[in-house]
């Protein structure tokens, strides 16, 4: 079998760079890790500054000809693309968890359906795209979304193919050619994306994948001028390094960051609900940016719902993610686990209460770790302000609407919240007055790709979903058309 091949779940995988429509090694490679076991699952090329211009040379080259494609013909091709991950969806499920470690049966019936209907909606999204046209003094406005070039998109590690194609299908839709640079920790569904793409008949160059550290590969294609758009998803820190490098060459960007999000249960909230509510948070071991980490509740059903909410975090069932019926996986990488635990420690040291978990799950595997419940913590504490990314909430209560809402816009962070009342009026009057991009009421991950995405404070810049991911892309174009000075014979 080639060096360049790795099998992984029974399905081999190409562990090279995908450029130009052809496989490119790099001198240097880097291990990719199993959270499942800890054993390395392959060695990757590992990209820095020459792969990356390569690859956007190759989509620079490809942009012409791909953004004059007339729209009918690219929707086909995503839904092609589409019809190859439906295809391949328990080989790309599996593959994805052994790489990230996320459960299989949710891979298999929720994350990679969506995969594949991230390709459709776009698709079909971009033959309704239209603006109507209007008037001024007599003169007709047009409004069209031109394709801005080529794009990178830098993407992260805790949903790798969904995440990263909820940027490459309207990217390409739009009439752009992509560099996609997935997360070092889970590269390896990218890999067979470009397959997929390839197989459906994707021109060469409209699509690149370029593996690597996000310090070298990613470094590289922020800062580099042949680029118009950046779309990246990650931790705050890389977003404003993303953001500095953009800045240079003016390229615009779209960051979606962290969030520390609330979760506010008031005394009417039907309390069963809210217990299911604050045990989705949980879900791939707690590695989702869009969680509600931080319970807030109002006194008089507090110690209610903290006795079940205990209970049912001491009932998850932890384990093997490859395994029906567990419940909550590993963390992604042992310097995730470190980090993770490390938040914990420093949080028991000043003052907080571990109401249940507070450690490593070590007997389940390397990177296993208990669900956590902490109480007694400071709203100016490091727990409460610092994203975690990991299995851990915190519970504070209150005694009044306004004391809920200052605690819930009390952090730098603004990406979602979640609510659970009973009054309808109240839901409505506090959802207008929190400070996230997202709002469930009675509900959580509720999502819909008409819909914006994006968050306020750190938690980010800019909007995608629907018409907005197309405003992104894309260059609006007016064009004013006056009445007269028309030749008869025109």
């Amino acid at each position: 079998m080639s060096d360049h091949l790795a099998t992984v779940a029974g399905t081999d995988v190409d562990t090279r760079h995908w450029i130009d429509g052809r496989r490119r090694a790099s001198a240097t490679a880097f291990t990719d890790l199993s959270p499942i076991d800890g054993r390395p699952l392959a060695s990757i090329a590992r990209g820095a500054a020459p792969e990356a211009d390569a690859a956007v040379q190759a989509a620079a080259n490809a942009f012409p000809d791909w953004a004059a494609t007339p729209p009918a013909e690219r929707a086909r091709l995503l839904h092609a693309i589409a019809d190859g991950v439906h295809k391949r969806l328990d080989e790309l499920a599996q593959v994805e968890t052994a790489d990230n470690g996320a459960l299989l049966r949710s891979h298999r019936v929720g994350v990679m359906p969506r995969v594949a209907h991230n390709f459709r909606f776009f698709a079909d999204r971009l033959l309704s795209l239209a603006h109507p046209d209007f008037a001024t003094r007599g003169h007709t406005n047009q409004v069209a979304w031109r394709p801005a070039g080529p794009c990178a998109l830098i993407t992260p590690w805790n949903a790798p193919l969904m995440l990263a194609t909820w940027k490459v299908a309207p990217a390409l839709a739009a009439g752009n050619t992509v560099v996609l640079k997935p997360a070092e920790w889970s590269p390896l569904t990218a890999s067979l994306l470009a397959d997929i793409a390839h197989e459906a008949g994707l021109p060469p160059g409209v699509l690149n994948v370029v593996q690597g550290y996000g310090t070298e590969a990613g470094s590289a294609l922020a800062a580099h001028p042949g680029i118009r758009r950046i779309s990246f998803t990650g931790s705050v820190p890389t977003g404003r390094a993303v953001a500095a490098a953009a800045a240079r060459n003016l390229t615009p960007v779209s960051l979606e960051l962290g969030g520390k999000s609330p979760l506010l249960v008031f005394a009417d909230a039907d309390l069963d609900l809210a217990v299911d509510l604050a045990v989705e948070q949980y879900d791939n071991a707690g590695q989702v940016c869009l969680a509600a980490t931080r319970l807030l509740v109002e006194e008089p059903v507090a110690a209610e719902f903290t006795r079940r909410l205990v209970a049912r975090a001491e009932g998850l069932r932890q384990g093997d993610p490859r395994t029906e019926s567990t419940e909550l996986g590993p963390l992604v990488h042992p310097r995730q686990l470190e980090k993770v635990d490390g938040f914990v420690r420093r949080a028991v040291e000043q003052g907080a209460r571990v109401l249940t978990g507070g450690s490593p799950h070590p007997q389940l595997g390397p990177l296993h770790y208990r669900p956590t419940l902490l109480t007694q913590v400071a709203q100016d504490s490091e727990i409460v302000q610092e994203e975690v990314f990991g299995p851990v909430l915190t519970l504070q209560t209150f005694r009044t609407e306004q004391e809920a809402l200052t605690l819930a816009n009390g952090t730098r962070f603004g990406l979602a919240a979640t609510l659970a009342t009973g009054d309808r009026d109240r839901a409505a009057r506090v959802s207008a007055r929190l400070v996230a991009g997202t709002v469930w009421v009675n509900c959580f991950f509720v999502r819909d790709l008409r819909a914006p995405f994006g968050g306020a404070r750190s938690s980010g810049i800019g909007r995608e979903g629907g018409t907005w991911s197309f405003d992104f892309y894309c260059d609006l174009h007016t064009t004013v058309t006056a009445p007269t000075g028309w030749s008869e014979h025109g």
